[in-house]
């Protein structure tokens, strides 16, 4: 069976691994842990119980919106360039929400992108480093996440 299937179960259903899966998500994209390790090991769950179940279980209401991702870049100041990243991530299924760009200085912009991650959106370090690869991208880096 190709399509995926979605259970809604309430809380109390839930096995308590899923459940600390969840947790350290949260830890992890609201910064106060700084690596997937430390929300695992805070939650007292193994690094690979988490990357096992973390794309499988997430609280009903993010499910219904995006994440958001703000991102800075340095590019060089170049026609159409900007397009061309704009381009890769809406490929890659995300939804820009934000974009401020700074008067170019030696040839190079800093912009700030707001990114909301979909359900169908790649994962925001292929994001990343598909940009990142770029010629013309002097830098890439996230400044929070929401």
């Amino acid at each position: 069976m190709d399509k995926e299937r979605y259970f809604l179960v309430r809380e109390k259903a839930v096995p308590e691994i899923l459940l600390k899966v969840v947790e350290a998500k949260r830890l992890f994209d609201s910064g106060k842990v700084g690596t997937v390790l430390e929300a695992a090991e805070s939650m007292g769950i193994s690094r690979s119980s988490f990357y096992k179940y973390k794309d499988d279980i997430f609280p009903f209401h993010e499910n219904s919106r995006g994440k958001t991702v703000n991102v800075m870049l340095q590019l060089e100041d170049e026609p159409g360039f900007l397009s061309e990243v704009l381009d890769c991530i809406a490929k890659l299924g995300a939804n820009i929400l934000t974009i401020h760009q700074s008067i170019p200085i030696g040839g190079i912009a800093s912009i700030t992108l707001g990114i909301e991650m979909l359900p169908q959106t790649a994962d925001i370090d292929e994001i990343l480093d598909r940009i990142g690869h770029k010629k013309g991208v002097s830098s890439i880096r996230i400044l929070g996440r929401e």
